[in-house]
């Protein structure tokens, strides 16, 4: 059974374990290069054995950071978009986190593998489904984007299968998993040749060297 973070600790929302706020380039998806504020918030259950931030799995670790401070970082940095990623985010209520985004005017973006229910307004929702831990049905046609990490031949399936739940705008993005890049990448390539629906997503903050 999935249980959310809610302890009495985050107030409903109004305070996260925050890993990491950062101002940078977005290198994944739809929206690479463009600068976004990011934040990661602590705390992930769905225990994917190739990923980058494990740091972030354990809430307990991170400090609790009540999210007007957040917000005054986003501001300080002149930064007109922010990202939310984790972690899995949405293990928490994220209505207030959006709302006071919307209030200072704020494009919000959430990246989420959808293991838990959408809470939050979101401009964009970047989708990336786990097998170990798959989305909740009812994400899937709010979803702008979906993001499929491939390690494996195997995964191409995985990612039809979900391709074949969202809307018909979403878009499609095949992502090499980082560690096997050289390996996969040529297989990517083939793929999106044959199946030219999809587009690669390449993490390019990695090639520059970037957060």
């Amino acid at each position: 059974m999935r249980e959310k973070f809610q302890s009495d600790l985050y107030e409903g929302g109004k305070k996260l374990p925050l890993v990491e706020a950062f101002y940078t380039i977005q290198g994944e998806g739809q929206h690479t290069g463009k600068a976004a504020f990011f934040i990661r918030i602590g705390g992930c259950d769905v225990g994917c054995s190739w990923c980058d931030t494990k740091f972030s799995w354990n809430p307990e670790i991170h400090p609790l950071v009540d999210i007007e401070e957040i917000i005054d970082r986003i501001i300080e940095s002149g930064a007109d978009s922010v990202v939310v990623t984790g972690g899995e985010p949405l293990t928490y209520n994220m209505d207030m986190l959006c709302n006071l985004f919307r209030n200072n005017r704020l494009k919000i973006y959430l990246e989420t593998s959808g293991a838990y229910p959408l809470s939050g307004d979101w401009d964009w929702i970047c989708l990336s489904p786990k097998q170990n831990l798959p989305p909740y049905k009812s994400i899937f046609q709010k979803a702008d984007e979906l993001k499929m990490i491939i390690q494996t031949k195997s995964d191409f399936a995985w990612a039809e299968k979900n391709a074949a739940r969202v809307g018909k705008n979403c878009r499609l993005f095949l992502q090499p998993e980082w560690s096997q890049f050289e390996k996969i990448i040529p297989m990517v390539v083939e793929y999106v040749k044959t199946n030219p629906k999809w587009n690669i997503s390449l993490q390019a903050h990695k090639f520059m060297h970037i957060p």
